[in-house]
Parts: C-alpha cells; structure tokens; sequence
C-alpha cells in the first residue's frame, strides 16, 4: 500500500512547494477586508472509493462516514451513507437512499443523531447515529439541498446560493440565515461545509479552493488554495471530478478532504 502512494505524495509535494512560494495575501478589495492564503501540507494520502461520488465528509468516533450522490450520468452511482476505513480505502453502507426518488447531500451528526439533506426533494431525513436507524424525516423551503455541518448548537445548511441556512435540530425549522460576502459581494455557490474552531469552512462548486469564514457576519476571512491537491489527483484519476469534502477530527485534529470520484483522500494540516 505504500507503494501504491509514494509517487502521487512525491508529485504532490512538488507541486505544493511551487505553488506555496508564489501565495500573497488578497488585500485588494472596495471594502478593505482582507482574506489571508492559508498555507497547508500534506501530511498523508490516503485510498478512496472512486464510485463514490462525495456530497458529505465528516469524521464521528474516529470513523469516517461519508455521503454520496447518483448522478444520471454515472449510472453505477449510488446515493448512500457509508463508514470508510482511512487505512485501506474499504467502506461500509450504513445506509442507502433509492436513486430512483432521492440524491443524496450533505450529512452531520449533532447530539447523537445524523442528519442528511437531499438534493432537490425539499426533504432530510434523521437516524441514530450509532445504529443508522431512519428515525424521521423533515422538510425545508429551501429549493435545493447542498452542505450540512453544525456549530455544536445549530445546523448549518448551503444550497448552492450566498446564503447558508441556521436549523433547530428540534424541529428542524430556520433559525437565521447568513449571507457570505468575499470583499463585500455576495459569494454563491457554497457546497459542502465543515465546521472548524469557531469557522465555516466550505467547498466552493467547480473551484479547487476552500474558503473560511466568519459566522458573526458571514465575511471570508481565508481562503486554501487547493489546485496541487487537485493537480495530483487529476495526474492519477484523470476521470475524478471537482472537489468536494472537508472532515474534522477535533479530537486529533486532523483534516481530510477529498472529491467526487477521487481515489485518495488527503489529510492536510494548516500551517500556523
């Protein structure tokens, strides 16, 4: 298994190092925010499903679980819910949604239940976090489903627009919503979202990039460049897909991040 990872790390590392020499801060902006470059490195690469077509990363107990979506077009794609093995790249379905009625989006747990949104349905559905038992489902207004995470209070819903949505994990209704501006201009198409001290981190759909931002007034405050991570990947899996997916281990305080249809996940650490 070594083997198998030592030539796409050597060439990650590479392309790192190049692209991290030429990183300044973004400072140019009409409304005199700044947005600082977060340095990162790779510290590992680890194997992936490539069937899987990631729409939720997060890590609970040490393990990470991970939701999937079926696009028409990838026709041995399946919406699920699966518990992947960081070591060897096996996975285990927790649960499987019918293709035929749901795709299937963003997941978080919060006070031991799992949460999953779908994609244009206007539902979610509600499990037991140690046994994946369906437990309920729920309804929201918001026209499409995309990222999920929670700030240990609320849920915290994107939908591929400027706004991310606040929801009672109660009963499921909006709390607040949040506008995300990059120098004073609203910035759309959020996706998958991780909840990171006291930040939101989130995907950005089609941009090899991750953005931080500030939950008391919805501004980015940083951004990871993340085009070496897709660079590599492409190199290897030329037919995996756009970026998406951003676990946190609060416990070791590791961070993974992998894409659809990628064939490694890579934990990153952000350098200091």
């Amino acid at each position: 298994m070594k083997k198998t990872y030592l030539l796409p790390f050597a060439l990650l590392v590479l392309l790192q190092s190049c692209q991290n020499n030429t990183k300044v801060n973004e400072t140019n902006s009409p409304s005199n925010d700044t947005i600082e470059n977060i340095d990162f490195k790779v510290k590992n690469v680890l194997p992936h499903d490539k069937t899987l077509f990631t729409e939720g990363l997060i890590v609970h107990n040490g393990d990470l679980i991970e939701s999937t979506g079926s696009p028409e077009e990838f026709k041995d794609s399946k919406s699920l819910i699966v518990k992947v093995d960081l070591k060897t790249g096996k996975m285990e379905t927790l649960v499987e949604l019918d293709k035929t009625k749901y795709f299937g989006e963003g997941i978080t747990i919060l006070n031991n239940l799992l949460y999953q949104l779908t994609y244009k349905n206007q539902v979610g559905f509600v499990y037991d976090a140690k046994t994946f038992k369906k437990l309920r489902e729920f309804t929201y207004s918001n026209l499409e489903g995309w990222g999920l995470t929670n700030d240990g209070k609320y849920l915290i819903m994107s939908d591929g627009t400027s706004q991310l949505t606040y929801l009672s994990p109660n009963d499921l209704k909006p709390i607040k919503t949040l506008n995300v501006t990059k120098y004073g201009e609203s910035l759309d198409m959020l996706n998958e979202l991780e909840f990171i001290d006291g930040y939101i981190y989130a995907n950005i759909w089609l941009a090899n990039s991750i953005i931080k931002i500030d939950p008391s007034n919805g501004k980015v405050v940083g951004r990871l460049d993340l085009t070496s991570v897709y660079t590599n990947e492409k190199h290897t899996n030329p037919n995996g897909v756009e970026m998406n997916g951003i676990a946190y281990d609060a416990k070791t305080n590791k961070v993974y991040i992998t894409g659809k249809m990628w064939e490694h996940i890579y934990e990153i650490e952000f350098r200091k």
